[in-house]
């Protein structure tokens, strides 16, 4: 067997690690990709004994890791520690992933390309008509690029290498932000308003899917 022909065989090490380490993209991470979708089964067998699962959207292009007592029927994994923790998010980062989905879901209705790319003042002026009108423009933004860069964090968003500030929406938002509540979006937005009007107590919020960027943590 030549070194070319090993190196070409599905490598089962290189498929977990890269999971987790975070959001495995075809894209961006060719080969580990080959060798999950090669090694699929050997991959969820293996992490399974760590009460994970493993996500694969293979039309989208990513898969990540999720906590396996996130399933209420799975006895089993409820007994294991969660090796995945859960991460409550804040008010307003709720809401800016919430408008990126729904961005993501017009970009997908009218362009065949793949990547959604917005400015950082496309950002700024989607979430501003959120904020308290009293705030004042240097401390709005500031506020704006706080949460920006909580989502980014979060791996919904990576800043593109370019002379301007601009970033690409991930598409592991699909997983976070399904079709379902994406229908309901303008009901909630009415209850994103009751909140800022203090018309509600209690601030709407999420789980982000995987392990590493777009990490579950509880906080």
């Amino acid at each position: 067997m030549t070194v070319a022909t090993r190196a070409a065989e599905p490598n089962l090490s290189l498929a977990v690690t890269h999971l987790m380490k975070g959001v495995l993209y075809r894209e961006a991470h060719p080969v580990p990709w080959q060798h999950l979708t090669q090694l699929q089964a050997q991959v969820r067998d293996y992490v399974a004994v760590m009460g994970l699962t493993v996500v694969v959207d293979e039309a989208e292009g990513y898969a990540y890791l999720r906590s396996r007592d996130d399933d209420p029927d799975d006895a089993q994994a409820s007994a294991i520690p969660r090796l995945v923790p859960r991460r409550s998010l804040s008010f307003h980062v709720s809401l800016l992933l919430a408008l990126l989905r729904k961005k993501l879901a017009e970009f997908d209705a009218d362009n065949a390309d793949s990547r959604l790319v917005l400015t950082r003042q496309q950002i700024i002026d989607m979430l501003a008509t959120f904020l308290p009108t009293s705030l004042g423009e240097a401390r709005l933004v500031d506020q704006i690029d706080a949460h920006l860069g909580k989502v980014v964090d979060l791996g919904f968003l990576r800043k593109v290498k370019d002379g301007d500030a601009s970033y690409e929406v991930r598409r592991i938002l699909k997983a976070y932000v399904d079709g379902q509540w994406l229908a309901d979006f303008d009901a909630r937005l009415a209850e994103y308003a009751a909140e800022l009007t203090g018309a509600r107590p209690d601030a709407p919020g999420g789980d982000a899917p995987g392990a590493g960027p777009g990490a579950e943590d509880e906080t």
